[in-house]
């Protein structure tokens, strides 16, 4: 074993305080941006006709739930129209959804099998615009569920500046550990992009409840550059949106606004969906935003390199993986309680050092993973 204050060891602990601080900061940034987001006071909807496109591809078992939840809505039925796009269902969910749809403002599409093929669900999305009359796009899943007032929430938001809106997703609360895991990891992830929103840093956002101006849309030209890859109709069009216009990005810090959905089912499940979102990283345009993101992820990386370092090198390390853990639970741990208090009201805090030990190792592989490996979605092979 080294001595304990030898050059290496000093640098590395050095290099491991760095990261520290870097992360610490990002967290008190989305404290601050949680701090700084109100609701929607306001009572006027905007006048431009509303497009709800619901992009479906083997949602047999949640698509009538999700057009019962649609036409639950109580917004004008001559305001909107909700467009579903089939994009290449294998299973009844086309078949069923044609056979109950009530109303009359709701229509189905399927996206012809030549038409954009590495784009997968963004393609699906992107023909949904194609043929919408709205001047606001509004997008959710199939697999989700909403308050009856979810889109006359998120529709308040707008005003003549702003461009984008990012609502609130949340996971159903299941009974077993694994579900009530992955129901606080997801808050923490909503939470994050809702306070950097706050904090005039819009980074990240959830497809399952956005909504953007058409004429936004086509000025940052929608996806264009973006059409090989199989994701990225969220979080990638809101960066371009804030970056690229001068319109504004808000989060609809409503709780009506809540579009709910199943966690996933399985480990495999967890697996490839967190692989598939870590991916999207390598494509943020900003490189200063790419460079923190590599940052945070190196202090994951340096979490577990402590551990091995105190053994071979010094135990230093463990003091200072101690102190890093202690740091990274109270600002986490502060996040979440604001984002109870805000939003999130069912938000069950008691597993919280579980998920927080399991969230170390799997976004370090995520991460390796993500950026090297193929993943699946809707049973298709997305190669990277």
């Amino acid at each position: 074993m080294a001595n304990d204050f030898s050059p290496l060891i000093l640098i590395l602990l050095f290099g491991f305080l760095l990261l520290l601080v870097h992360y610490l900061t990002f967290l008190f940034r989305i404290i601050r941006g949680l701090k700084n987001l109100k609701p929607n006071s306001g009572d006027v909807l905007p006048h431009e006709f509303i497009s709800i496109i619901i992009p479906f591809r083997n949602e047999e078992e949640n698509i009538l739930s999700s057009l019962k939840s649609i036409e639950s809505q109580i917004y004008p039925e001559d305001k909107f129209e909700v467009i579903y796009v089939n994009d290449s269902s294998e299973d009844n969910s086309l078949n069923l959804l044609n056979k109950n749809i009530k109303r009359k403002n709701i229509r189905v599409l399927t996206v012809p099998n030549d038409y954009s093929i590495n784009a997968h669900k963004k393609r699906a999305v992107r023909y949904g615009i194609e043929n919408a009359r709205g001047q606001i796009i509004v997008t959710t899943d199939a697999d989700c569920l909403h308050d009856e007032e979810w889109l006359i929430s998120l529709l308040k938001c707008f005003d003549s500046v702003t461009g984008f809106v990012s609502g609130p997703v949340d996971f159903f609360s299941g009974e077993n550990i694994f579900s009530k895991f992955q129901k606080l990891e997801f808050a923490g992830l909503v939470l994050c992009g809702a306070g950097l929103i706050g904090s005039g840093h819009p980074t990240i956002c959830n497809a399952a409840n956005i909504a953007y101006r058409k004429k936004v849309f086509d000025e940052v030209e929608g996806f264009k550059d973006q059409m090989n890859l199989s994701s990225g109709d969220d979080e990638l069009l809101m960066q371009k949106i804030a970056k690229d216009s001068d319109f504004k990005v808000k989060f609809c810090l409503n709780k009506s606004a809540v579009v709910k959905t199943n966690s996933n089912r399985t480990i495999g499940d967890f697996y490839q969906q967190r692989k598939r979102w870590a991916s999207k990283g390598l494509f943020y345009s900003d490189r200063n935003l790419v460079m923190k993101l590599i940052l945070i992820y190196l202090f994951y990386v340096g979490l577990i390199a402590q551990i091995i370092f105190s053994f071979l090198l010094s135990p230093l390390f463990i003091l200072s993986l101690i102190l890093s853990i202690i740091f990274k639970l109270i600002f986490e741990f502060h996040i979440l309680s604001i984002g109870r208090k805000i939003i999130f009201n069912n938000l069950a805090l008691n597993q919280f050092m579980l998920a927080e030990i399991i969230q170390i190792p799997y976004i370090v592989f995520a991460g390796v993973v993500g950026a090297f490996g193929n993943y699946l979605w809707k049973e298709r092979k997305i190669k990277r």
